[in-house]
């Protein structure tokens, strides 16, 4: 059986870098992805119009000021296929796929109490050990194909968002039919309503969405960042998002501005595109306040969409930015074309897909082509894919009680499970923070904390049952002094049927949470159980 210090799951972002780390540290490493190549999420999210939320100059690595320096971002927001060019690049500069084993899934990982390893397994049939099992799987990498009556017997082409194939697809002339109007579906509508003859939208539930006001970056701007990177690393990790922001009026409350000052605000943000909700101070956490946007948003839709009926249809009536906040090129003006047709089923649900299109409760659409924008089965999801299984036989998935009853340490460990780290995992700031800033915080700690275990001759790190409590009330209690518990979104499960857990997103702000991961540290990992031969210290 072959063996190495780590296992490493996933070639995203995450994996990417833990390898570069480990490899650093002297440790041998051996990531799998199942994949044919690297990217991780955006490997596999190649649908129209897919683009990264967080401005470019931000999403990408800031460990090496060689790499920042000789990569050239070209528009404000990194589209797809940008990104997968930027991680093929970081792949070949560090020569990172030597050490990666690609078109393989990890089935299983069981940790063995006897030898003090992991015993990972993959779907080649083999199995590896490990002192170290490191998840890099990411957040949004599950992808949520719903369980609709009679899916399989549709005689078009059906696509996933989060599957797209890896060729041209082309709807020209076509009858499209998209369910689902999640961030995702947002970005592929405008695109697919430009090719086809006829396009159906199924909306469950209407979302606010700010325009993104992408744009080239001309080369002095480029230069000027390049030159300031380490000012711009600082203003990232000294955010609350890992997004340095230049907000209008963040310092302070909505409420405190005449209505009209207020509106001119927005008016700005809006004109400026990108995050309305960093506005002001108080959005998230002052019901009144976040109405003081809702409104303007609302406002926004029903001027830029000309039908009356259609822009009731389209405007949210829930707290603004309590679901993923989305921004978009054409969103709203997209149902000023005749050929795009909104379908409320909350009002006309869907019955069923029948070979020749899907059938809601009062009618029946024709289609040639099925979009399922049906988002991720978020957070929780992807670890649950991988049957893995700590002290005593325990699975993960047992322990969080299938995501109802999360409990970890940090976001990065769990008790019961030695020398298991999840990167970006559940109760830390992961999806509401630029998660390339987060997976680096995530895995400099990690790189730094094996180096300890190895120079001070320990076996295993493993967090307390009451490190582990304490961390999960706290980020309850941070949590519930925002909306963002209010809503009900991917965030918490509620797209996928049966599922429910708790606010599992530590929202104190990246800035906050690296200074606690920092001392713990210091304090020579303070709540986590560490091992030398069989003596506990």
């Amino acid at each position: 059986m072959e063996q190495f210090d780590a296992i490493v799951v996933g070639a995203g972002f995450s994996g990417l870098y833990m390898l570069h780390k480990l490899r650093e540290q002297g440790m041998s490493a051996r990531v799998y992805e199942a994949g044919d190549n690297v990217g991780g999420v955006w490997y596999w999210n190649r649908y129209p119009g897919a683009k990264c939320d967080v401005e470019s100059i931000y999403y990408n690595y800031t460990f090496s000021d060689a790499l920042y320096k000789e990569w050239t971002w070209t528009t404000r927001y990194p589209d797809q296929p940008s990104i997968l060019r930027y991680l093929n690049h970081v792949a070949d500069r560090f020569d990172l796929r030597r050490d990666i084993q690609f078109r393989t899934r990890v089935t299983a990982a069981h940790y063995d109490e006897k030898t003090r390893a992991w015993q990972v397994k993959t779907d080649d049939g083999k199995t590896v050990a490990a002192r170290y099992f490191i998840s890099g799987v990411g957040c949004l990498s599950a992808a949520n194909r719903p369980d609709i009556k009679g899916l399989d017997s549709f005689r078009g082409e059906v696509f996933h968002t989060g599957t797209w194939p890896h060729r041209p697809v082309d709807f020209t002339g076509k009858r499209v039919g998209v369910i689902g109007t999640g961030s995702s579906g947002i970005q592929a509508i405008p695109v697919i309503a430009a090719q086809a003859d006829q396009l159906y939208v199924f909306q469950r539930t209407p979302q606010y969405s700010t325009p993104a006001a992408d744009r080239p970056y001309d080369a002095e701007h480029m230069r000027e960042v390049k030159e300031n990177l380490g000012e711009i690393r600082t203003r990232i990790r000294d955010s609350w998002s890992g997004v340095p922001r230049s907000p209008i009026a963040m310092d302070r409350s909505a409420l405190a501005e005449p209505p009209v000052q207020r509106r001119q605000t927005y008016e700005a943000a809006w004109q400026h595109g990108g995050w309305i909700h960093s506005s002001y101070n108080d959005l998230i956490t002052d019901a009144q306040a976040n109405e003081t946007v809702a409104q303007f948003v609302r406002d926004k839709i029903r001027s830029i969409v000309k039908d009356p009926q259609v822009a009731d249809k389209l405007t949210p009536d829930y707290l603004f930015g309590t679901k993923r906040p989305v921004i978009d090129t054409n969103y709203f003006q997209t149902y000023n074309r005749d050929n795009v047709t909104l379908v409320d089923i909350r009002q006309d649900p869907i019955t069923e897909i029948t070979p020749d299109g899907v059938r809601t409760a009062g009618t029946e659409y024709a289609l040639d082509a099925l979009v399922l924008a049906t988002g991720y089965d978020a957070i929780t999801g992807p670890l649950f894919r991988i049957d893995i299984r700590g002290k005593d036989g325990m699975s993960l998935q047992d322990k969080w009680a299938g995501g109802k009853e999360i409990h970890t340490y940090l976001g990065l460990a769990n008790a019961g499970f030695p020398n298991f780290f999840t990167i970006t995992g559940p109760q830390s700031p992961s999806v509401l923070s630029n998660m390339v800033c987060s997976i680096e915080q995530h895995v400099e700690w990690i790189a730094d904390c094996l180096c300890h275990l190895r120079d001070e001759g320990l076996d295993t790190i493993e967090a307390t049952v009451a490190a582990e409590q304490t961390w999960s009330r706290h980020c309850a209690e941070v949590a519930h002094t925002t909306l963002f518990p209010r809503g009900e979104s991917w965030y918490t499960g509620a797209n996928i049927p049966g599922k429910t857990m708790p606010f599992p997103i530590y929202v104190a702000g990246v800035n906050v949470y690296r200074g606690i991961c920092d001392k713990v540290a210091a304090n020579g990992y303070e709540g986590f159980a560490l091992t030398r031969s069989g003596t506990a210290r």
